[in-house]
């Protein structure tokens, strides 16, 4: 450890990160970057949430919204331009826009289709669906649909990017269960940077089986990304260090209220930051989990706090039934409130949350196991972000896998010096199932289809996962997209 503290004093002295090394290292769970080595490890937080760190900008870098004061928006849906008989097709422009985000400001953002959220696309289970993106920006990007099982053509590795002023058609089969998705931004070095100027949106996979269930549906089925923001007076969206990062936004708006009628409602939770860990509660209101990743649980769960990880999702159930009207229910993370819900009036409420959900399919025996290891090394001139010692390469292939074969992969987080750097795994093409947490059962949040887990420092998970139809390149990485831009992705090639 001290080694690397002493390295680490070297790189800090000498000026030798750069900004975006700086942003990423906002992984540690404790430690600030810009204190001495004596003053980092005094600052090493004790719980690993890298909320905490102890640095911010100075007050007057910052506006403070009162909370509460804003109504919180859902965000618009898209319509298609056309509905064939085979496909609903879309357009949606990649541009720039200014968006009120605080009240009376307007910030200058990148976005999908002119808004600080993206329009949510709508699928339906077994209809493919096309979408045509034109890039109106003046520098490449491109659309990823976390979570969704596609051919690789359409899954939008991080070098198969849109050219600015160019158009790239997109097909999504939507072969899958129903499911919480989103689509995003994934240039490769610029991912972090576009992501959190507002390159995201939700992708929801609607299973027509799913109505024998009765659960929440129509106005009472909510999508809520939930992320931070540093805004300055003037309204910029200000890129720095995560830990800075310090208003909450849900669906684009700052700690905001949300009126609902006294009865169950389904809320669709995203993290859709590009840094974060969120532990969310509801100050002891009990929630019901019913979906993780990849779509409905087999049975649901009650919770008092949810732990959500950057990229992952939660579909959540909350009764307000038990409530009069004008009773306020806050939902915290534990750097504080993200937002409130106002219970206004009462209605009828026929929906319910049975036993039972969706069963799980058998996976069949593993043939192959394989070892992915995060590990930040901090070596002039710059730290390098390294999966299996290796700085992502897209001309190489890391792991070749066979079609159709069940794999067991196990994920490992080497960082736990300087207090401990948290990493994600994520996997693109095929969701997987958590088998175990360094031997142990897997954590409640683990349960159902995944897509992305969080690793703490030190700790590993096994996750098993079968690769199907789709042959082609995909990548996996840390979801901590500052990671990920930096080197800590790898790549997978499907073969017959």
């Amino acid at each position: 450890m001290r080694r690397k503290l002493r390295a680490l004093g070297r790189l800090i002295g000498e000026q030798m990160l750069n900004r975006r090394n700086m942003l990423a290292l906002g992984g540690l769970t404790g430690a600030s970057i810009l204190l001495p080595p004596d003053a980092a490890v005094a600052a090493l937080a004790p719980d690993g949430d890298p909320a905490r760190r102890r640095r911010g900008s100075r007050p007057d870098d910052r506006v403070h919204v009162p909370p509460f004061s804003v109504e919180m928006p859902l965000p618009p849906v898209a319509r298609p331009v056309a509905v064939r008989r085979d496909a609903d097709v879309y357009r949606i422009r990649i541009r720039n826009a200014r968006v009120e985000v605080v009240p009376r400001l307007l910030t200058p953002v990148m976005s999908f289709g002119g808004g600080f959220v993206g329009p949510t696309i709508m699928a339906r289970t077994g209809r493919k669906v096309i979408v045509k993106y034109r890039n109106e920006l003046d520098e490449p990007a491109n659309v990823h649909v976390h979570g969704l099982h596609v051919p690789a053509s359409s899954d939008g590795h991080p070098m198969d990017v849109i050219q600015p002023g160019g158009v790239r058609e997109y097909v999504y089969p939507n072969g899958q269960q129903g499911a919480t998705l989103w689509y995003h931004d994934h240039s490769h070095h610029t991912e972090a940077q576009h992501v959190y100027a507002g390159l995201h949106g939700f992708y929801l996979i609607h299973d027509p089986s799913e109505r024998r269930y009765g659960l929440p549906s129509g106005r009472y089925d909510v999508p809520i990304m939930i992320r931070d923001a540093l805004i300055t007076p003037t309204g910029k969206l200000a890129y720095d260090v995560p830990d800075t990062r310090n208003m909450l936004l849900a669906n684009g708006r700052p700690q905001p209220y949300f009126r609902v009628a006294a009865r169950k409602y389904r809320f669709r939770l995203l993290n859709g930051t590009t840094h974060r860990l969120f532990r969310l509660n509801l100050g002891g209101v009990p929630m019901i989990q019913i979906g993780s990743d990849g779509g409905l649980l087999p049975a649901p769960q009650e919770m008092r706090e949810l732990l959500i990880s950057s990229g992952e999702r939660a579909d959540v159930v909350v009764d307000f039934g038990r409530f009069r009207p004008g009773r306020r229910v806050v939902m915290y993370d534990t750097s504080g409130a993200v937002m409130c819900f106002d219970v206004v009036h009462r209605v009828e409420d026929p929906s319910r949350v049975p036993d039972e959900l969706r069963p799980l399919p058998d996976l069949p025996e593993p043939t192959v196991t394989r070892d992915v290891v995060f590990d930040l090394q901090l070596t002039p001139p710059q730290p390098k972000y390294l999966m299996n010692d290796q700085v992502f390469d897209h001309d190489r292939v890391d792991f070749r896998v066979r079609r159709g074969t069940t794999e067991i992969w196990r994920i490992h987080n080497a960082d736990v010096e300087l207090g401990g750097i948290n990493h994600t795994f994520h996997l693109h093409l095929e969701q997987f199932r958590v088998l175990d947490r360094d031997g142990a059962a897997p954590w409640p949040s683990d349960r159902g289809r995944k897509d992305t887990i969080y690793v703490p420092p030190g700790q590993s998970a096994r996750v098993k996962v079968r690769f199907t139809e789709y042959l082609g390149k995909y990548v996996y990485h840390c979801h901590f997209l500052d990671h990920s831009s930096l080197g800590m992705m790898a790549q997978l090639e499907v073969v017959p």
